[in-house]
């Protein structure tokens, strides 16, 4: 096939053409032209989510993964870091048609101390190191662990781990070659993560400018789950035996938009992640998108947090000379014009035209 468009995020109006499931900057000869305008963005990656949770929670079975996964196709989403989930996925690796999973294995919690049965639980901490690098050599290069949650012992977010055995943990991780994420929505687990040398944080709520200027010092990414957090007030609602803790969640989500401008502004890597499974449900990376403007980032750097930049950030190519063409055209500018993301034009995955509009009516 043929495209013509502005490709981002250089601006620069081309023409791109597809061959044998690459993208090549070469004509191709007798190549159907798909379009002549528009937009075409790198295919976008939703870096938290959760293929095999069931929405409203208990484990997917393999059709409802699958259903997962075209649901995030469709919104244009071909790059997906699950970020913990219950069940093995790999399954999905043998359909060409699936966007890609890179997987962080199951989340690694301490019991009583996370959502029942979707991690694995630690009686003992000191078990932690062993089990992140059992993890790693499990996962993609990435490892998940919980780093804060209710103890209900004290009525509000407390850390899981000591200092001493996050720090073994992450070096085990490292030494595998994998990265490690945690779960984190309060302000104290967050010192002794960034310290131990986590490499990015989920949700990071109860950042504060000491914690901000930690991560900048280290490189610690940051993806901030925004329409999650959305969901803390009800989180709240539900927890009156815990007043405290209620209390903790409606001011961290009080206060979460201006955590992430801060985070942005110093410096600190953000990524688009939307939390789906669960919760949340699949193919909502356009309402993340949005939502991070909010947070006071551009319509460029947001889409880029979804797009570009964190494709490099987890090893992937963009529109490339020679790299599997996997790209999502839109007929208007996504950065100026975000309402646009909810409805691509053209979802193109390794070489395959998977969702289009009618070409007679303009719509699917």
């Amino acid at each position: 096939m043929h495209l013509r468009g502005v490709v981002l995020p250089d601006d620069e109006v081309r023409d791109l053409w597809v061959r044998d499931g690459l993208v090549s900057f070469e004509p191709v000869p007798g190549a159907e032209t798909l379009c002549a305008t528009g937009w075409i963005v790198p295919g976008l990656v939703d870096a938290h989510c959760h293929v095999g949770i069931r929405y409203g929670g208990g484990h997917e079975d393999r059709e409802g993964a699958i259903a997962q996964a075209v649901t995030d196709r469709e919104a244009g989403v071909l790059l997906l870091r699950d970020a913990g989930s219950p069940i093995d996925t790999r399954f999905i690796d043998e359909h060409d048609e699936l966007p890609e999973i890179i997987r962080a294995g199951r989340h690694i919690a301490r019991p009583k101390r996370y959502i029942r049965e979707l991690g694995i639980e630690l009686d003992d901490e000191r078990d932690l190191p062993e089990i992140v690098a059992e993890q790693a050599r499990f996962g993609d290069g990435w490892v998940k662990i919980v780093g804060d949650w209710i103890d209900r012992s004290v009525g509000d977010l407390r850390p899981l781990w000591s200092d001493a055995v996050l720090k073994e943990a992450i070096d085990a991780a490292h030494a595998n070659g994998a990265r490690v994420t945690a779960h984190v929505f309060g302000e104290d687990a967050l010192p002794g993560l960034i310290n131990a040398g986590i490499d990015c944080l989920e949700h990071g709520t109860g950042l504060t400018a000491e914690t901000i200027e930690m991560m900048v010092e280290r490189g610690t990414a940051l993806v901030p789950t925004l329409i999650n957090i959305d969901t803390f007030p009800s989180i709240a609602d539900g927890a009156g035996k815990f007043p405290v803790y209620a209390a903790h969640m409606r001011d961290l989500h009080r206060r979460v938009r201006r955590t992430v401008a801060a985070a942005h502004e110093a410096g600190v890597p953000i990524y688009t992640g939307t939390d789906a499974g669960g919760s949340i449900r699949h193919g909502r990376i356009a309402d993340e998108i949005i939502a991070l403007t909010g947070a006071g980032l551009s319509g460029h750097d947001a889409l880029g947090a979804a797009s570009w930049n964190a494709r490099t950030w987890l090893g992937r190519p963009g529109i490339e000379h020679g790299a599997p063409a996997d790209f999502v055209v839109y007929r208007e500018d996504p950065r100026v014009a975000p309402a646009t993301l909810t409805t691509p034009e053209y979802v193109v995955l390794r070489g395959r035209l998977h969702r289009s509009a009618d070409p007679v009516t303009g719509h699917r």
